[in-house]
């Protein structure tokens, strides 16, 4: 049998149209659906531009459910929700794109990240830290560290804070010694509450060690030296202090002149105290200043003039108010309402500020209630700023 070729030279041209219309049609198809999404998502930008999110959220709804596939919407849409804090939708959301298996490790490892936030936001801290521990050796892994170590700080469990603050300085993502140091104080502190005083003198040594330059371990150690009758070594831990942090000698101020006065050396403390407020006048030297004198051989009159050398050197309503409470005016009679007035009006200078929020408080933190961060208080009170 004789094949005819007049068959290929037919067919050709069938096979060539119908391939130009299957591919018109496809092309047909693929404009509709790009004109489509497209529409939606530039209509739900718009939305979200003008800050109309209720808008925006139905928008990139309907472009998600014409294109599925597209993960820069879900993306989109799942921070929308987060933002308005709408975080079981927008768990939804990101929990649906870590379970397609088309998904590049790129954008896992992106919806992972989104999830811990949604976790985080949400206050699942359990479920937050789970999601950020499966982003160690990612891309996010540096934000996944600073997140947990929020977490492990607000749920106060120091030892996982420590290790993350470990591994973070490892990584040259900063330096962790002082917050180390801070870690170990508050786990000293914890034992000491419960009695333990030997482990806790062993976790404030290892923090003086971890950061020497770091004021609050000294303090602590000074504390307990105080309340295991060590009054000597106490005053020693102190010292320390005032040749390694002397800005912070104004926060043990009371304490020094309390070990001092145990251990007999009422007259060092006083010289060490007067020489850092001839460096550095505050308020809180000046009254230990005056604390000593007072029981010493000079007497009230001679340490109440230590008020008005302070007053000399710089204005200070704290200083005249304490001053002028051991003076008696012309008309003893208002001298009540005059003092209390002054006391009102002084008290708000005496307390300290977070330099990092601004939050006020009548004590010092270590760290700041409001804002949570570390050593944000200075040492020296509100007038003195």
């Amino acid at each position: 049998m004789e094949f005819d070729l007049s068959w290929i030279v037919l067919g050709l041209p069938i096979a060539f149209g119908l391939g130009w219309l299957a591919s018109r049609l496809d092309m047909r198809q693929l404009r509709e659906d790009s004109r489509r999404a497209p529409k939606a998502y530039f209509k739900g930008l718009n939305y979200l531009l003008n800050e109309q999110q209720d808008q925006a959220i139905d928008a990139f709804i309907e472009a998600v459910q014409n294109d599925p596939d597209t993960t820069e919407l879900h993306f989109a849409l799942g921070n929308l929700f987060r933002r308005r804090a709408e975080y079981n939708r927008a768990v939804r959301v990101h929990e649906h794109l870590l379970s397609r298996g088309d998904l590049s490790r790129t954008d896992r490892e992106r919806a992972q990240h989104a999830l811990a936030l949604d976790f985080l936001k949400a206050g699942l801290l359990d479920r937050a830290e789970d999601a950020l521990r499966r982003l160690e050796g990612t891309a996010f892994e540096a934000q996944a560290r600073l997140a947990l170590l929020a977490i492990y700080e607000r749920s106060r469990d120091w030892p996982q804070a420590s290790d993350i603050a470990r591994r973070m300085q490892a990584a040259q993502q900063g330096d962790f010694s002082t917050r180390q140091a801070h870690y170990l104080c508050e786990q000293a502190l914890g034992h000491a509450a419960h009695g333990e005083l030997d482990a806790a003198l062993a976790l404030l040594e290892q923090a003086i060690a971890t950061a020497p330059q770091a004021a609050r371990a000294r303090i602590e150690l000074a504390r307990l030296h105080q309340r295991m009758g060590h009054a000597q070594a106490a005053l020693q831990a102190l010292g320390g202090l005032a040749d390694a942090a002397p800005a912070a000698l104004p926060l043990a101020a009371s304490l020094l002149v309390e070990v001092a006065s145990q251990a007999g050396q009422a007259q060092q403390a006083h010289t060490l105290l007067v020489r850092h407020y001839e460096q550095m006048p505050a308020l809180d030297l000046l009254e230990a200043i005056v604390a000593l004198e007072t029981a010493g051989a000079q007497g009230a009159a001679a340490a109440r003039s230590w008020y008005v050398r302070h007053l000399e050197r710089e204005p200070s309503l704290v200083a005249a108010t304490r001053w002028l409470a051991g003076e008696e005016l012309a008309e003893p009679d208002v001298q009540p309402q005059v003092q209390r007035a002054l006391e009102h009006a002084s008290k708000p200078l005496t307390r300290y500020r977070c330099a990092a929020c601004g939050f006020e408080a009548r004590q010092h933190f270590w760290q700041c209630p409001g804002c949570q961060t570390w050593d944000s208080y200075p040492a020296r009170r509100v007038e003195e700023l």
